[in-house]
C-alpha cells in the first residue's frame, strides 16, 4: 500500500513538473529564433498580393479609364497598410505568448528552442516562407478548377430545390 501511495505521488509529481506552463521569457525567445515577425511581415506581402491579383481577375475583360486603373491599383496597398496597422507584431505579441503559453508546456518550449537552435531548424525556418509562398501558388492555381465546379453544383443545387415540392 506505501509503494502504491509512493507510486502516485511521484506520478503527480512528474506530471506536475511536466504540464508547466513556459514562461514568458522562452516564448518570447521561441517567437525571436522562429523570425515570428519577419513571417508576418511575409504574410503581408502575400495578402496584399492575392488582393491585387483578386482585384485584377475583377476587372479582367473590362476597359477602366486610366483613373479608375490608378484607384485599383492603389487600393491593395491602402487595404495592406490597414492590416499591418491594425495587425502589427507589437499588438499580436501578447495574443502569441497567451496562445503559446496555453499551449505548450515549458518542457516543449525548451525542446522547440533547441531544435529551432539547430541546424535542421534553422534551414526549416529559413526556408519556410518559400514553402509556403510555392504552396500557395499551388494552391491558387488549383482553385479556378475548384471554383467552376462548386458553382456548377451550387447551380445544380438550387435547381434541384426550385424543381423539389
Amino acid at each position: 500500500m506505501r509503494r502504491l501511495v509512493t507510486l502516485i505521488c511521484l506520478a503527480a509529481t512528474l506530471a506536475t513538473a511536466q504540464a508547466a506552463p513556459p514562461s514568458e521569457a522562452s516564448i518570447e525567445a521561441l517567437l525571436t529564433v522562429t523570425k515570428a515577425e519577419r513571417l508576418l511581415d511575409g504574410m503581408y506581402a502575400n495578402i496584399e498580393q492575392m488582393m491585387r491579383q483578386s482585384m485584377q481577375a475583377a476587372v479582367q475583360g473590362q476597359t477602366l479609364s486610366d483613373e479608375q486603373r490608378r484607384v485599383l491599383d492603389a487600393a491593395p496597398a491602402r487595404l495592406a497598410k490597414v492590416m499591418r496597422e491594425e495587425l502589427s507584431y507589437a499588438s499580436l505579441k501578447p495574443l502569441y505568448v497567451g496562445i503559446y503559453r496555453e499551449s505548450f508546456t515549458q518542457d516543449e518550449v525548451d525542446g522547440l528552442l533547441t531544435f529551432y537552435r539547430s541546424p535542421a531548424g534553422v534551414a526549416m525556418i529559413e526556408k519556410m516562407p518559400l514553402v509556403m509562398q510555392k504552396s500557395l501558388v499551388g494552391v491558387q492555381q488549383r482553385m479556378g478548377p475548384i471554383m467552376d465546379k462548386l458553382r456548377q453544383a451550387m447551380e445544380a443545387a438550387v435547381a434541384d430545390a426550385k424543381a423539389a415540392k
